[in-house]
């Protein structure tokens, strides 16, 4: 029998290369016409968040190892930085253009058979025209604060994956002032997809326009005197991991919270722009953010798929939708309000989600409240600012108990 060399790179497939192989997948189910109408749709706008996640990460990580000049190969495959980062680089652009094709050919089409629909601007009635004007001027005009671009006035500094506009124009403004280009940004606060109201517009039960396009339309209203000759949406994703020395710091908390403050202006690792952005405008932008052309992205549609997900949250029609799951509890549990009791005869084993997670936080309830319970040490793996478990911990420290608990700070 042959011994096989463990070490041949052909063996072995590439770690960010799997990634994006794993991504393919999780767009296949997009695809899948078993899948119900809806949750395709947000199976998109995960395919989506997952390829920003892995820029921010895996893709700021490689141009890093290249910009100090590591040469080397490294890994089981012996791939270089360089090498890898080209194949990414083909690959990520057959996948985004992958998640637009069927965003536009497939699920907007279906969509619209089932009477949901995404309006192009192109498409607006005049009812429904009228009521976007309207809903600009109150909602939009007020928050939105486009920068012309002279020398008075460089290029404003670019939040990570905000939503942008770059806008040709000709002309002075009310104050004699020319600018050629200027930016607007869209305040995140702002909903990228819009629900048209059906007494008012004129419209369906659940017809919605995007954000992005209304900018577009009107976005003339924001330079009187001035001639729009052009107007790109476009984002940039910059690197957003955590560079923490464990080291050399005192405060692992206060080191991990100024690292997220500044990671919102990272590196830029990927530029997406809308795909009618002139050719001038892509170099300018690049030329900015300092990348290349391999990190250009033109896409048809919105450039942030990941926003579509509102759909989903408010169309609210089950025949487009997975059934509705709740979560069972173990029999011995059923019936049984003190826990204790239940735990001294016997463990309990909760399989999540297929049966509730209620039990634990119950739980910590019952410890809080419970004279005879001295103590609390657990470990948290992660938390949020509205937390069950977190009230319950709290309220057991208030009550004069001891309660240790270890928090994730970082994932990496």
């Amino acid at each position: 029998m042959d011994i096989i060399d463990l070490k041949q790179p052909e063996l072995y497939f590439n770690r960010e290369l799997g990634l994006l192989e794993f991504n393919r997948r999780v767009l296949a189910q997009a695809r899948d016409e078993a899948t119900p109408l809806l949750e395709r749709l947000r199976f998109l706008c995960i395919a989506s968040t997952n390829l920003d996640e892995f820029f921010e990460i895996r893709v700021a990580g490689l141009k890093q190892r290249v910009e100090l000049g590591a040469v080397q190969p490294s890994g089981p495959d012996n791939r270089t930085p360089q090498e890898i980062l080209k194949a990414v680089s083909g690959q990520a652009h057959e996948l985004m253009d992958e998640q637009y094709r069927v965003l536009n050919e497939v699920l907007i089409p279906r969509l619209a058979e089932r009477e949901i629909r995404l309006i192009r601007r192109t498409e607006w009635t005049e009812a429904q025209e009228a009521w976007v004007r309207k809903y600009f001027e109150e909602s939009l005009l007020p928050v939105l604060s486009p920068l012309g671009l002279d020398p008075a006035h460089p290029f404003p500094r670019i939040l990570n994956k905000s939503l942008n506009f770059i806008v040709s124009l000709e002309g002075r403004d009310a104050f004699g002032r020319s600018a050629e280009v200027a930016v607007a940004q869209a305040p995140r606060a702002l909903p990228r997809i819009i629900q048209l109201p059906m007494e008012e517009s004129g419209s369906g039960p659940f017809d919605f326009v995007f954000l992005s396009s209304v900018i577009h339309a009107y976005i003339d209203q924001q330079f009187p005197g001035m001639r729009v000759t052009g107007c790109y949406q476009f984002r940039v994703t910059r690197n957003s991991d955590l560079f923490v020395d464990e080291e050399e710091i005192d405060d692992l908390l206060r080191a991990v919270e100024g690292e997220l403050a500044s990671r919102r202006y990272g590196a830029a690792v990927r530029l997406e722009v809308a795909h009618d952005c002139p050719e001038d405008m892509v170099e300018y932008l690049l030329h900015k953010f300092q990348l290349g052309r391999d990190d250009l992205y033109q896409v048809n549609g919105p450039v942030n798929l990941n926003r579509l997900a509102a759909v989903c949250d408010l169309v609210d029609r089950p025949d487009v939708k997975y059934p509705g799951f709740s979560s069972g509890l173990p029999a011995r549990l059923i019936g049984s309000p003190d826990l204790f009791e239940v735990l001294r005869k016997q463990d309990v084993l909760l399989h999540h989600p297929f049966e509730s997670f209620l039990p634990v936080v119950d739980l910590l309830r019952q410890a809080a409240a419970d004279p005879e319970v001295l103590a609390i040490k657990q470990s948290l793996y992660r938390t949020g600012p509205d937390s069950a478990i977190v009230d319950a911990l709290v309220t057991a420290a208030q009550a004069g108990k001891e309660v240790t608990v270890v928090i994730e700070l970082r994932a990496r």
